[in-house]
């Protein structure tokens, strides 16, 4: 299965083991547009600085969950897609997303590959690609219990 992943829920999963650790099953292949993959690494740099500041992480800790974040990438785990794959897409995607003009490079790579955008975002919602939250996809992946079970 390949979900496009938009970058809040980047930033948001890669700070957690357990979303590291959804980003890793072997049944799923995460994407992010180039655009989105810059943000999300910005991001990071600026919430890890925080938590330190904060006194939560200790700066040592923060360079070694900024690694770990970093070599999944490396190791294609999380896999960043060049913009000029999706770029043909982005007249479409920039219709369908008309909330938020700076989210059309998930909806623009979701439509080239025909797949779903993981979010947390309801801008995505009625943009024409199915969306999963991260709930959903670990159920889809058999991950947490079904509800009630």
């Amino acid at each position: 299965m390949i979900v496009v992943a938009d970058a809040s829920v980047l930033v948001a999963e890669l700070l957690r083991r357990r979303g590291r650790e959804l980003f890793a099953h072997p049944d799923l292949s995460v994407v992010v547009p180039e655009e989105q993959w810059n943000e999300t690494e910005h991001e990071l740099k600026r919430r890890l600085g925080i938590l330190v500041d904060q006194g939560k992480l200790n700066a040592k800790d923060a360079q070694l969950l900024l690694e770990a974040v970093l070599k999944l990438v490396d190791d294609r785990i999380v896999e960043v897609i060049p913009h000029s794959f999706y770029a043909p897409k982005e007249a479409v995607a920039r219709r369908r997303i008309p909330r938020d003009p700076n989210d059309w490079p998930p909806v623009a790579l979701a439509l080239t590959l025909d797949v779903g955008i993981l979010t947390g975002d309801h801008d995505f919602l009625g943009c024409g690609c199915p969306t999963w939250t991260v709930e959903t996809l670990h159920q889809e992946l058999e991950l947490d219990p079904a509800p009630g079970t």
